[in-house]
């Protein structure tokens, strides 16, 4: 692996149809409408979309395809606490990159308690407790914050040279947390790292050069001002007022 080489770990998503048993959900929803193959061509990709676009829906379905668990966690982990998530992933096959990566990990807001959870199992059976909750922080994720333990995740647990695909990480973090965030992203990049992540947050958005697609009727390639996140936020902020009052009225 050279140095200045692009470490691109999966660099892609394709939807066999052929393989779909059911075409009810998810594949009723409009993204898989005009949807068949993802490519991922920077180190950093986002999909961005309203609530029920299928964002979500579909960076579990990646996932799952990936090899990690449908709760979240490393490759290792195998823990199932409720058989949600959809069929969308027997119907994805990735496209894998000339690298294996050495670390890995699925992150989604809605299953965090699930996965602290499953942390503490491994740790009453470590050997050593202590040197095994360092690289959760110090601490179970239970005995923190839930944005304490979004943190500790990336800063402890994420080693680098990995991918790693992320769901709404900034629900639990203040917009300050989202910057150290964004400044661990490009950390992480920089020692050979991938990450795929579903997001709101125009913070995130903002690293540059990565990848940002919209959820809609497919995949649509978007410019970071071009997002309807960016101008509303925008929007917003230059004139509180204004906007509360058409909101109001």
């Amino acid at each position: 692996m050279k140095q200045d080489e692009m470490i691109l770990y999966l660099r892609g998503m394709r939807l066999e149809r052929d393989r779909i048993k059911d075409d009810g959900y998810p594949f009723s929803l409009p993204i898989f409408q005009g949807f068949d193959e993802l490519t991922l061509t920077q180190p950093v990709t986002f999909l961005v979309g309203e609530n029920g676009s299928g964002k979500s829906t579909l960076i579990e379905g990646m996932a799952i395809a990936a090899g990690f668990n449908p709760e979240g966690g490393a490759t290792s982990f195998r823990f199932e606490t409720d058989s949600t998530h959809s069929s969308l992933f027997e119907a994805l096959r990735p496209i894998r990159g000339a690298y294996r990566p050495e670390d890995g990990f699925f992150l989604r807001a809605e299953t965090a308690y699930q996965l602290s959870s499953y942390v503490d199992e491994i740790a009453r059976t470590s050997p050593d407790p202590e040197r095994f909750y360092a690289s959760y922080g110090g601490r179970s994720l239970h005995e923190q914050s839930h944005g304490e333990a979004f943190l500790s995740l990336m800063l402890h647990r994420f080693r680098g040279r990995g991918l790693y695909i992320l769901d709404e990480p900034e629900a639990a973090l203040s917009p300050m947390r989202q910057l150290t965030m964004l400044a661990r992203v490009h950390e992480l990049v920089q020692s050979g790292s991938q990450f795929i992540i579903a997001t709101h947050s125009p913070i995130l958005m903002s690293y540059p050069d990565a990848t940002i697609l919209q959820v809609e009727r497919g995949l649509e390639p978007t410019s970071f001002d071009e997002l309807e996140h960016v101008r509303v936020m925008r929007d917003f902020l230059a004139a509180p007022e204004r906007m509360q009052r058409i909101l109001f009225e």
